[in-house]
């Protein structure tokens, strides 16, 4: 040791002697720069609590839940973003497969849209909607209200006002989805049972088109302009991208990784160059690329993410992951979760209302 000691002291003596200077200590490794989040809240519906996690997006940190009813899981903001309403439901839950003669009898009173103010965080009244109902879209003007009943077969149209029913529109069985294409005349609701898209008009609720969507079409997200549709169909691992004005089928987009990849909730980017998709068992998000309509990437994002939102700049997108109880913050351009937030049990469905406070 000595002996290596000596040798490390002549050869500094020997630089020092030749002019060289010494070598600079090595720099510090860089740091990235944490991944933030824009200013905002996010509603998470949980399923089998009954209730609503409301997380600030700054912060990431929860700051309220709130008892609704049961079964909430469709979410949608009002055209103001003073009102959200949130399809809750009494029929027992059952999953593909189950034997629904061993299942208790559904309880038809807790069957409703929840109608919640954001301001004060207040479930304000529960507006009855027919049977089952699980994904509702509301008129642009904000006065009617579309709501799937899974087990009717039907969408009822509900004056908001006054809370009565005002129609009932034939869609097909299991209907899933309703989504409200962007310049606010037709509706889209799907029909998991019958593998199609009914397309209603809003102005005389009445329906005017339907069309095959796959194999369990779960979800639609229209570009912004109005000119396609993308609906997910979730046993056919695959996204159908149809013309949102001629209500036609243009293509089929088939998602890779098996049997497992089973698309469930779908959004577009505000800008409408990416539409992104949740993949429930697949355990991933993909982005897919409205210019090409071809997936260009697939980001693990947590344990069987089912519902999905997306920031405004399209550069972090929400999951709703309802085994492990949590929300996933999938970082888009990283292509990672950057943070996973807990909410309650079984989330399913999720909002984001930027800069809401």
């Amino acid at each position: 040791m000595r002996y290596r000691r000596l040798l490390i002291g002549a050869a500094i003596a020997l630089a020092s002697c030749s002019g060289q200077p010494a070598p600079p200590p090595a720099a510090p490794a860089a740091t990235e720069p944490p991944i933030t989040t824009p200013a905002g809240r996010l509603y998470v519906t949980n399923e089998n609590s009954g209730d609503l996690t409301v997380i600030d997006t700054g912060t990431r940190q929860v700051i309220a839940t709130i008892p609704l009813g049961k079964r909430p899981r469709g979410i949608k903001v009002s055209p103001d973003r003073s009102t959200l309403y949130i399809a809750l439901s009494g029929s027992p839950i059952a999953p593909p497969g189950t034997d629904e003669s061993k299942l208790p009898p559904p309880d038809r009173s807790a069957d409703g849209i929840g109608v919640f103010d954001v301001k004060t965080n207040t479930l304000l009244r529960v507006i009855r909607a027919g049977s089952d109902p699980e994904q509702t879209a509301i008129s642009a003007d904000g006065t009617r209200l579309f709501v799937a009943n899974e087990d009717g077969g039907t969408a009822s149209v509900i004056n908001v006002a006054d809370g009565k029913v005002i129609g009932a529109v034939k869609v097909g069985g299991e209907p899933e989805g309703v989504d409200l294409r962007p310049d606010g005349k037709v509706v889209y609701v799907t029909s998991e049972e019958d593998g199609q898209v009914a397309v209603i008009d809003v102005a005389t609720a009445k329906l005017i088109a339907t069309f095959k969507a796959g194999p369990r079409p779960r979800s639609t997200a229209f570009l912004p302009d109005s000119s396609r549709a993308y609906i997910s169909a979730e046993t056919g691992n695959a996204v159908i991208v149809a013309d949102a004005m001629t209500h036609k089928p243009i293509t089929t987009i088939k998602l890779e990784g098996g049997e497992l990849v089973r698309p469930m909730g779908v959004v577009a980017s505000a800008d409408g160059k990416q539409v992104f998709v949740s993949t429930g068992r697949g355990k991933s998000v993909v982005v897919i690329d409205t210019a090409t309509n071809a997936p260009i990437a697939s980001i693990e994002a947590g344990d069987r993410p089912w519902g999905i939102a997306a920031t405004a700049d399209g550069r972090m997108v929400f999951t709703a992951n309802g085994p492990s109880n949590d929300v996933s913050f999938v970082d888009i351009p990283g292509r990672k979760v950057v943070a996973k937030v807990k909410a309650g049990d079984r989330p399913w469905g999720v909002l984001y209302l930027e800069g809401a406070r």
